[in-house]
C-alpha cells in the first residue's frame, strides 16, 4: 500500500497546508505573496486558494489599492467564522473563549469560582458556553476543537491531567470528559507550555530562537521553553516547572515560606493581599498595584523582583536563552522595576550566558493562555486542512 504522504494527494495536502498556515501565522496574504513565499507557481497557488475558500477555511477579498504597475493580486485571509474554544480553569476562576483562527477574540468569559471547580464542573462550564454562543454572539461559528491550558502536569500523549496540584486534579481523562460535553475534539496541555507557543508565534517571542518563558497564575508559576525554535517538553510532557524548584534566597527577610519553593515566595495570593483584592483578573491587579503609592505593596513587589532574579539567572545559566519573557503577575512583578530586575539577574549570571540578554513581559497579555489553548485546538486543521475522512 503506497502511504498517504508518498502521493500526489499527499503532496497536496501539504501545499493546503503551507498556505492555510501562512495566513494563520502572518495574516491576510496576497496571491503574489503566497507565490513568492511558498514557491509554488501562480496557477497552484490560485487553484489552492480557491479550494480553501471552498472548505469554508478562508476568504479572498479585493486587492487594497496600490500604485504599481499590473492586475493587483486577490488578498487571502483565514476565515472570521472558523473558530477554536480555549479555556484556562484556574483556582479563582474559569475562562472561556472564542479564539478565531484570524486571531481574533470575539467573545470572552470570566466565570469566577469560590471554590475549586471539578473537572466535570469544567466540561460543563464549556458545553454551556458553546451552547450560548451559538445562539447569540456567534450562530455562523464553525468550532473545530477546543484547546484547554491547565495549570499542572499534562500527560504528551494523551492530555491526561496527571497531577494540577493546586486544582487538586489527578489522572483525570480531561479530553475525553470535554469531547464528551461538547461534541468537539478536544487537546489538553499545560498552561505555560501554551503560553510560550503563543508568545513565540505572536508575541514577545516571535523570531526568537532560544526563549525562557515563565507564567504567574492563581495556581502559582509555571515555565515552558523554546529551544532552536522548537517547543521542548520532555520525556512525558513535565519540562519547564520552575514554579517548583527552590531559590537561593541571599536575605534572610526576605523568606516568607520556610524552605518553600518558587512559587510560595513570588505569589499572586500575596500581591493581591498587599493591594487589599480578594478577587481580580490580571489586568485589575496590575492597574492596582501600578497606581498604588502604599510603602507596603512597593515593599512586597521589590521582595518578589529579588527571589524571582535569582530563579530567573539560574534558568539563563543553564539555557543561556536570548530573551526570557514573563507573563501573568510575573510580567506586573517585572514591570514594576525592569532595570532592576536585569541588573539583578545579569549580576547573578555567567557574563557571557547574560550577553545580549532581554527580559520582556507578555505582549499578548492576559489572552496569552487562550491563543497557546487555541494553537494546540487549530494544529489538526492547520497540518490537514481537508481532514482525514475525506
Amino acid at each position: 500500500m503506497i502511504e498517504r504522504s508518498g502521493t500526489f494527494d499527499g503532496v497536496h495536502r501539504r501545499n493546503l497546508s503551507k498556505l492555510l498556515t501562512l495566513v494563520h501565522l502572518e495574516g491576510p496574504l496576497s496571491r503574489a505573496r503566497l507565490t513568492a513565499m511558498t514557491g509554488l507557481n501562480r496557477s497552484t497557488v490560485a487553484a489552492l486558494a480557491a479550494e480553501l475558500a471552498d472548505l469554508g477555511l478562508t476568504i479572498e477579498r479585493a486587492p487594497d489599492p496600490t500604485n504599481r504597475v499590473g492586475r493587483p493580486s486577490p488578498v487571502v485571509a483565514p476565515s472570521p467564522d472558523v473558530l477554536a474554544v480555549a479555556v484556562n480553569p484556574e483556582l479563582d476562576a474559569v475562562t472561556i473563549a472564542a479564539v478565531g483562527l484570524d486571531g481574533r477574540i470575539p467573545v470572552r468569559e470570566r466565570v469566577e469560582v469560590d471554590r475549586i471547580v471539578t473537572p466535570d464542573e469544567t466540561a460543563a462550564l464549556v458545553a454551556d458556553a458553546i451552547a450560548r454562543w451559538r445562539s447569540a454572539e456567534l450562530p455562523g461559528a464553525r468550532f473545530v476543537a477546543v484547546g484547554l491550558a491547565v495549570p499542572g502536569l499534562v500527560r504528551a500523549d494523551d492530555g491526561m491531567v496527571r497531577f494540577a496540584p493546586h486544582l487538586d486534579w489527578r489522572d483525570v481523562p480531561l479530553p475525553a470528559l470535554v469531547e464528551q460535553a461538547t461534541g468537539l475534539p478536544a487537546v489538553v496541555g499545560n498552561d505555560a507550555t501554551f503560553g510560550v507557543t503563543a508568545e513565540h508565534l505572536f508575541g514577545a517571542g516571535r523570531g526568537v530562537d532560544h526563549i525562557v518563558y515563565l507564567n504567574g497564575g492563581a495556581s502559582g508559576i509555571g515555565g515552558g521553553l523554546i529551544v532552536h525554535g522548537l517547543p521542548v517538553g520532555g520525556a512525558g510532557g513535565y519540562a519547564g516547572e520552575f514554579g517548583w524548584n527552590r531559590p537561593g534566597i541571599a536575605d534572610p527577610d526576605d523568606r516568607t515560606a520556610p524552605a518553600g519553593v518558587l512559587e510560595a515566595e513570588v505569589s499572586r495570593a500575596r500581591l493581591l493581599a498587599v493591594a487589599g483584592l480578594a478577587h481580580a483578573d490580571e489586568p485589575t491587579l496590575a492597574a492596582v498595584l501600578a497606581a498604588s503609592d502604599d510603602v507596603e505593596v512597593g515593599a512586597e513587589l521589590a521582595r518578589q523582583r529579588r527571589i524571582l532574579s535569582t530563579a530567573l539567572a539560574n534558568a539563563v545559566n543553564v539555557l543561556n536563552p536570548s530573551l526570557v519573557v514573563l507573563g501573568g503577575f510575573l510580567a506586573t512583578v517585572a514591570a514594576s522595576d525592569p532595570d532592576a530586575l536585569h541588573e539583578a539577574v545579569v549580576a547573578q549570571t555567567m557574563p557571557a550566558a547574560a550577553e545580549g540578554l532581554e527580559i520582556r513581559v507578555a505582549a499578548l497579555g492576559e489572552d496569552r493562555l487562550l491563543i497557546g489553548a487555541a494553537e494546540a485546538a487549530f494544529a489538526d486543521l492547520l497540518r490537514d486542512p481537508i481532514g482525514p475522512g475525506d
